[in-house]
């Protein structure tokens, strides 16, 4: 169990500290430490709960810059993905829908940063409703699938371009909301055991002071530096998923 809580609370450290700088990626990012020692059912709990408390610690600071019309678009589509992702779950092809969006995020994330290397102009492109009905809605089964609700639309917001404080008011409250709606079901589904509250307990101050210290990098960061970053977990995201 010491093991275990040691490696649990790195895993977080680390995980926290992405979502601080980035406004997402707490999931993957940990899920790629955890799941080669804690078995799924544990790792799904401590994922969910410590998504949602870093996620939810990051977004007071944001809180005047939340498009409030928008965001409530997204999170009722995504919803409406959630049964669709359980349902592929239970009886679908989900390892290859993931792998195919992590195919697409490795493509995309490869491209923008070769762009960038090689000092191209960002393509520019407009949203809509319509594309946010099929991002979010997208979003919303891969959530039901593995909880991964936050890479397309952290793909979205940088295809649309917007300034950092934009995008991560964007993500982080889309995030909180699913990673709530997820822990309900987790909860119901009776995955709260004593095992995993307790690693989830013994990783909470390495999960506070990894955020911390990911604001705080993320307030210092300029906006190209963001991108950058953004970008690669995006790469690292969509080979994690991928594997």
């Amino acid at each position: 169990m010491w093991f275990e809580a040691s490696v649990v609370a790195g895993a977080c450290f680390v995980a926290a500290f992405c979502a601080g700088m980035a406004g997402f990626a707490f999931v993957l990012v940990a899920a790629g430490i955890l799941l080669h020692v804690v078995p799924p059912s544990v790792t799904a709990p401590v994922l969910v709960l410590g998504s949602l408390m870093a996620q939810s610690m990051a977004l007071p600071p944001l809180w005047k810059h939340i498009e409030w019309p928008r965001l409530r678009f997204f999170l009722g589509v995504a919803l409406l993905g959630l049964p669709v992702g359980l349902l592929v779950l239970a009886k679908g092809p989900a390892p290859v829908i993931v792998a195919g969006v992590g195919l697409l995020l490795v493509v995309y994330s490869g491209y923008m940063l070769a762009r960038i290397a090689l000092r191209m102009a960002p393509p520019e492109v407009a949203g809509g409703r319509a594309a946010d009905a099929a991002v979010g809605f997208a979003s919303g089964i891969l959530g039901g699938i593995g909880g991964f609700v936050g890479a397309l639309p952290a793909m979205w917001a940088d295809i649309q371009g917007w300034p950092k404080d934009r995008a991560r008011a964007f993500l982080q409250p889309f995030i909180v909301f699913m990673q709530a709606i997820t822990s309900v079901g987790l909860a119901v589904g009776g995955f709260f055991t004593t095992e995993a509250l307790v690693l989830t307990a013994a990783a909470v101050p390495a999960l506070v002071v990894g955020t911390l210290l990911g604001l705080r990098a993320y307030v210092r960061l300029p906006a190209q530096a963001f991108r950058i970053i953004l970008l690669v977990l995006l790469l690292v995201s969509g080979v994690s998923l991928l594997v």
